[in-house]
């Protein structure tokens, strides 16, 4: 399970600032890029699985980016523009854009084209989260994800088991994002989509499953840095996570 991130490249903050309100209620992680080289760099350094991409972006426009986007990833990518005509559409489609949508829009109308998009994708991406070979480096622990190992920085390893190694694979996939109890839940079960309000019983085994998972990668356990609670939500990987692969 992974929470899916979107970024927003858009010159009007005022766009920008609306489309992250209204996507992080519907349980989307959203950042904002207000220029091209921004956007190159946010895309370069995390993972980013949608991209809104405003067609007029200054000296540059966005079907320029969308090319240079092109050239060595495949992010799903819908476009953002007050340029309705059929030729604008067209030229968005021909560049690599998944869909196009024209302003002013009507916000259930975008989530829905958001949803649809992620539906194309949601089987690849659900096999790949499944089958991820990834190494992770984060604080002073690499996990491979190929031998599903956990070593410290002098290579001793520190066993987990299936249902901890679930639960560090769904922090790894989403540092910095708040998890929620449901959302943890959905890892363990393996589906693709969190499921309704845990009762009391699921939710203290969640959170013995975290307090063992603290007790293996916290310097102190009692005092967690790596993994904190995040009232009212869940749960967050509050450190910097490398992949390699």
């Amino acid at each position: 399970m992974t929470i899916r991130r979107i970024l927003v490249v858009d010159d009007d903050p005022d766009v920008g600032i609306m489309l992250k309100q209204y996507l992080t209620r519907e349980g989307y992680a959203v950042e904002i890029a207000h220029d091209t080289a921004t956007a190159l760099i946010k895309v370069g350094q995390q993972r980013v699985d949608l991209i809104f991409l405003d067609v007029m972006l200054g000296k540059e426009s966005g079907f320029d980016v969308c090319q240079r986007l092109r050239a060595d990833n495949d992010v799903p990518i819908i476009f953002l523009s007050a340029l309705s005509a059929d030729h604008h559409r067209l030229t968005g489609y021909q560049v690599g854009g998944d869909d196009y949508i024209a302003k002013p829009f009507n916000p259930g109308l975008l989530l829905a084209r958001v949803r649809a998009v992620f539906r194309r994708t949601q089987r690849a991406s659900s096999l790949s989260y499944r089958r991820d070979t990834s190494t992770y480096l984060f604080d002073r622990w690499c996990f491979r994800g190929d031998r599903e190992e956990l070593v410290d920085q002098d290579g001793v390893e520190t066993m987990l088991s299936k249902r901890e190694t679930a639960l560090l694979k769904a922090f790894l996939a989403n540092p910095q994002i708040p998890l929620t109890r449901e959302e943890i839940s959905s890892v363990l079960t393996g589906e693709d989509e969190p499921q309704a309000k845990l009762d009391a019983q699921q939710s203290r085994a969640i959170d013995v499953l975290v307090g063992r998972l603290r007790q293996k990668v916290e310097r102190n356990a009692k005092a967690p840095k790596l993994i904190k609670t995040v009232r009212g939500t869940g749960y967050q990987l509050c450190t910097a996570v490398q992949r390699d692969g």
